[in-house]
């Protein structure tokens, strides 16, 4: 009769988690725009850590960059990866606004 041996499997990994690549739009580094990183920064380091690049421009230095997002207003975020692209108007200060916008958070339904 033969043998049988216990093989012992590892349970599935889990997917490696999305990246995301964020643009922050805005005009020099007014204290909006500086209180729009720092917001930013917090946000995707809670929610986000370790799988996120934010690229900041300048668009006082690169004015021609505003077109390819159509950015009509700074600060502007623009959520590049994962699709589809997202756009966050203002200084990010309102937590839970940024991240539905981003759809970190579903929107919640109203009875």
């Amino acid at each position: 009769m033969p043998r049988k041996t216990k093989i012992d499997i590892a349970p599935p990994l889990s997917p490696p988690p999305e990246f995301w690549r964020l643009r922050l739009y805005v005009a020099g580094m007014t204290p909006r725009a500086v209180a729009a990183f720092d917001n930013l920064t917090k946000l995707c380091e809670v929610h986000l850590a370790g799988c996120y690049e934010i690229e900041v421009i300048d668009l006082l230095e690169n004015p021609k960059l505003a077109a390819g997002d159509q950015i009509l207003a700074v600060p502007t975020l623009v959520r590049r990866l994962p699709p589809p692209m997202k756009k966050i108007i203002g200084d990010l200060s309102n937590e839970e606004r940024v991240l539905v916008g981003l759809d970190l958070r579903p929107r919640e339904v109203p009875l």
